[in-house]
């Protein structure tokens, strides 16, 4: 069963709850877990939506970079981008936090286990950005640390990660046309 609510902003149409019946998370313990591509704003997102729901705000890159003590990058360029998806999957696996917004690296969904945690934690959402809106805000693809071959593009990226955002979204917001503050407006709209 699908919720149904009154809302009287023009961007509500851009939350779609995927999955029936989770679209009336979270309560009050449960976190909100952020996933989508790199450039699609999880980490600002994730600021406004933490002041706006009062809860605290979890970036894993950033605890990623504090419990290795160096940047994804140097993580890549020293160790490779399957070391990075497996020291993401530890560190996800780890979090065991309630009443945080959760915004997790684009890789995240690389690990089913993962995923499946996150899950038990709250509702997952995909921020969905066209990929050419992400070329337009990634400037700097090669050495952002990202978990990628070396010879993938952005768009290959997009391509291969879209299903398993897909697949694992409670929610989707469509961002193309929405500011940081409207997708933060959005999921608290969607959540209720």
């Amino acid at each position: 069963m699908k919720r149904a609510c009154a809302i009287s902003r023009p961007w509500w149409k851009n939350a779609l709850p995927n999955q029936p019946g989770r679209s009336g998370l979270p309560v009050d313990k449960n976190s909100i877990i952020l996933i989508g591509m790199p450039g699609s704003g999880k980490s600002t997102v994730g600021i406004i939506l933490a002041k706006l729901t009062g809860r605290d705000l979890l970036d894993t890159d950033i605890l990623i970079q504090l419990e290795e003590g160096r940047s994804l990058q140097e993580i890549v360029d020293n160790e490779g981008h399957l070391a990075l998806r497996k020291i993401e999957q530890r560190v996800l696996l780890g979090i065991d936090h309630e009443r945080h917004v959760i915004s997790t690296g684009g890789s995240a969904v690389y690990s089913e286990a993962a995923m499946n945690h996150l899950k038990s934690l709250g509702p997952l959402v995909f921020l969905d950005v066209a990929l050419p809106i992400l070329q337009q805000r990634i400037r700097n693809f090669d050495t952002r640390g990202l978990a990628k071959r070396p010879d993938q593009t952005l768009e290959d990226l997009f391509e291969e990660r879209r299903a398993l955002y897909e697949k694992h979204a409670d929610v989707t917001i469509n961002g193309n046309s929405l500011n940081q503050e409207e997708m933060a407006e959005a999921i608290a709209a969607a959540l209720g």
